[in-house]
């Protein structure tokens, strides 16, 4: 099964670019942006009820990441397909890329997928969507700039009954110059829990675009979650992402921050 097999004539392609001649040395990106599946998938034999559940998408993620990249007129990627089709933020061989459970839903078209079935989504959504994350990075390089890259994330207030205080988490591994200072900025916000690799951790395998782009290319990078409740709406979307984006700017402003990490 090839990609012209997967992605029919009323598809969406695999991923947007949104703000494409944004001339910033920062790029944006949006794993789990869409909850589209491909005509030929027959929604994975899901109730429509599912589409709208973080399960599928992460909810208001991409009207956050949107505003950040008019904000900073920086470009963004966001992946279109839903992550029960694929999930563009695991490593390629993970066993939930194209999970058959999620948070106690059964995925139908999922349950005793094979290898072949994995390879035509990973050839149609998954690879698309990291190539266009690299060719982008690699032409801001190409420029003779060292890019940074920003991943935006939603997530559950109530994850298997606990709930979570934190309204925006700040996801990092070996690279603290963008996480620290965003830490420091955010937690000195009146009203605002900044959790620091809460609730999900950037040490954890599963941030695969972190690792993949920003990590192993040295590249100046963060993952950020937002509370879903938080940003379900225009208004919580515009209000989160000015939060967000006044943190972010002194930090993003200071042309020390690009530079390769040795």
């Amino acid at each position: 099964m090839d990609e012209s097999q997967l992605i029919g004539p009323n598809d969406p392609p695999p991923f947007s670019t949104f703000n494409g001649e944004g001339a910033a040395q920062v790029l944006f990106v949006c794993d789990h942006s869409g909850r589209a599946f491909p005509e030929r998938l027959q929604q994975l034999g899901l109730a429509d009820w599912v589409l709208g559940k973080h399960v599928a998408w992460d909810i208001g993620s991409g009207d956050v990441a949107r505003r950040l990249a008019n904000r900073f007129d920086a470009p963004l990627i966001e992946a279109n397909y839903s992550r029960l089709v694929i999930d563009t933020n695991r490593p390629p061989d993970d066993p939930t890329l194209c999970t058959p459970l999620s948070e106690g839903i059964a995925i139908p078209g999922n349950i005793d997928i094979d290898d072949a079935a994995i390879a035509a989504r990973r050839a149609s959504f998954f690879d698309p969507y990291h190539a266009a994350v690299d060719a982008r990075l690699a032409s801001m390089q190409a420029r003779g700039n060292v890019p940074a890259l920003i991943a935006i994330h939603s997530c559950t207030p109530v994850f298997d009954r606990v709930v979570r205080p934190w309204h925006i988490g700040v996801l990092w591994d070996k690279d603290p110059r963008i996480a620290v200072p965003l830490l420091e900025r955010l937690d000195a916000v009146e009203g605002v829990c900044v959790g620091d690799n809460e609730p999900y951790s950037g040490r954890h395998p599963h941030d695969y675009t972190m690792d993949h782009h920003g990590e192993a290319g040295h590249i100046p990078h963060v993952s950020i979650e937002l509370r879903q409740d938080l940003i379900d709406s225009a208004e919580g979307a515009d209000r989160w992402a000015g939060i967000l984006g006044d943190a972010l700017e002194e930090i993003l402003a200071d042309d020390r921050l690009y530079a390769l990490l040795d």
